[in-house]
């Protein structure tokens, strides 16, 4: 049996008890680790964390704090190459796809510290401008955003051990609020191995960063009014989670990310041979193959005109046919393993329920792997599939299949194609393609209010948008409805979770003292 991945909470190293879970290589299923949370004082650990934590956090402003993300991404970036190898191992990633989860985690905090180096010396930020309360201006009200008392909870999903916790953790430490991260199990081993180094590099106050591996129980009990909880998983899980007296009772501010049937749109100037046509064609592969089409901004739907079906059906699957599948150790493999055998059988079960409604355009489950057992390896090729009727084909706007699948659905006109986008009931993100602005800016527009990002694609961007499933620090990440109604992101707005907004009614010589300090927002 292989050893425990330790716990870090109230300033110490802390094996669970039992025998723990086991993480296992996706490839081979051998056993690499295995975590157990069984017997940690959590209510002692979260009230060290807020106690000492968040007082030393505190106490540093937001230039100091930034200058210690710079330094938390310098010793991430020098320890990469090990990150590399825990990511193949344990969630199955080729190199490539590795660079999404941990580069992107450390380009997430390097920008945060730069963002956080011109706060100075504030210790709280002003929230708008000063508003009159009198008519002779002597009397008035300021907003003023102040770091909350509480902590940080990180619930994570298994898809993005390393970016999954620093795109939270960045703007949380940079905001002075301690973090307890709880990664998902089956790829617990990179976050742990990341805290790790952090934590014994001594970067940050005791308290400041906890993690938590194996089983979630008792951690929704131990959050208080002040802290705040971060959650990314399932809508199922999100549901329970609203239900919890944590925060049904105790109002503990919470964000989540769910379930999101993102899309994405060709507009009807955009006809076969078009280099926009060709742009959708492009982002549509890249992103039912990276990470195993394992990620929450993936494109799940694409809507095409209905004429267009059989040309962009064709385009893709090409595409795809070229696509090699296997051991991501081996250099001739593009794209590697899903998670796990289990997250393998619900892709096939995905498929097989689709297939219901839609027709087979290029099926991944035939694809031979390379220097892979099939029986043992959990990969399985990119599928595309047909709807065979847009509006009729209720399973493939209601239900997400977590893995390189994606369907295409024909619409006879830009405002049908819109409403079936919304049948997706709130997502993360939607793209769309074409060449005419005017018709990009008013589908843009008019799925704004469906979605946290819409990605706009024209052949002016072709060599430098950063892509539809990329999620950039510089803007918003989460999505209404079905993909849970959070923020996440988006410059420094995104450190407004973790600060508590006030208005100080007072004169304006109160107010000129209030005003000298902080940094406006």
């Amino acid at each position: 049996m292989s050893d425990l991945l330790k716990n870090h909470v109230a300033g110490a190293w802390i094996a669970g008890q039992g025998a723990g879970s086991a993480l296992v290589d996706p490839l081979t299923g051998a056993e690499l680790a295995r975590v157990s949370s069984a017997g940690l004082d959590l209510p002692a650990a979260f009230d060290f964390a807020r106690r000492q934590g968040g007082a030393a956090l505190r106490a540093l402003s937001y230039g100091q704090r930034a200058a210690t993300l710079a330094a938390t991404a310098k010793l991430l970036q020098a320890n990469r190459d090990a990150y590399f190898e825990i990511a193949t191992a344990n969630s199955g990633t080729v190199r490539n796809d590795s660079a999404v989860d941990i580069d992107g985690a450390i380009y997430t905090l390097s920008q945060y510290a730069k963002w956080g180096a011109a706060l100075g010396d504030a210790h709280a930020l002003l929230d708008g401008p000063r508003m009159p309360l009198a008519k002779d201006g002597v009397f008035g009200s300021q907003h003023v955003l102040t770091p909350t008392r509480g902590l940080a909870l990180f619930i994570n999903a298994f898809n993005f051990p390393a970016w999954g916790l620093w795109e939270k953790a960045a703007p949380a430490l940079l905001s002075g609020v301690p973090v307890v991260v709880k990664p998902a199990t089956a790829t617990a081993w990179l976050t742990q191995r990341m805290v790790a180094d952090v934590v014994d590099a001594g970067l940050w106050p005791a308290g400041a960063l906890s993690i938590v591996c194996g089983g979630s129980a008792g951690l929704l009990d131990a959050l208080q009014p002040f802290d705040v909880l971060s959650f990314t998983g399932s809508a199922e899980t999100a549901a329970t989670i609203r239900r919890h007296p944590a925060v049904a009772e105790r109002s503990v501010r919470t964000n989540i990310e769910a379930d999101s049937l993102n899309s994405a749109l060709l507009l009807a100037d955009a006809a076969p041979g078009s280099e926009a046509f060709d742009l959708l064609v492009r982002e549509v592969v890249r992103e039912m193959t990276v990470k195993s089409g394992q990620k929450c901004t993936a494109i799940r739907r694409v809507f095409v005109p209905e004429a267009m079906v059989g040309a962009v059906g064709e385009a893709i699957a090409g595409k795809l046919a070229r696509v090699t599948v296997g051991n991501p150790r081996n250099e001739s493999v593009r794209m590697g393993a899903l998670v796990s055998r289990e997250q393998l059988a619900s892709v096939q079960q995905g498929i097989a329920a689709l297939s219901e409604q839609a027709r087979v355009v290029h099926d991944g489950r035939a694809t031979p792997l390379v220097d892979a057992d099939p029986a043992v390896a959990a990969c399985i090729g990119p599928t595309l599939l047909a709807a065979h009727d847009a509006q009729a084909a209720d399973r493939v706007h209601a239900h997400e299949v977590f893995g390189p699948v994606a369907t295409l659905l024909g619409y006879r006109g830009i405002d049908e194609a819109l409403d079936l986008i919304r049948r997706g009931e709130g997502s993360l993100v939607a793209s769309v393609y074409g060449s005419e602005p005017r018709a990009l800016a008013d589908a843009a527009l008019a799925l704004a209010d469906s979605h946290g990002r819409v990605h706009v694609v024209s052949p002016e961007v072709a060599g430098t948008h950063s892509g539809h499933g990329n999620v950039m620090p510089q803007s918003l990440h989460g999505g209404p409805g079905r993909a849970g109604g959070g923020e996440e992101l988006g410059g420094l707005r995104a450190l407004g979770f973790y600060h508590r907004r006030a208005a100080v009614q007072a004169g304006a010589g109160v107010l000129d003292q209030v005003a000298a300090a902080p940094w406006s927002l």
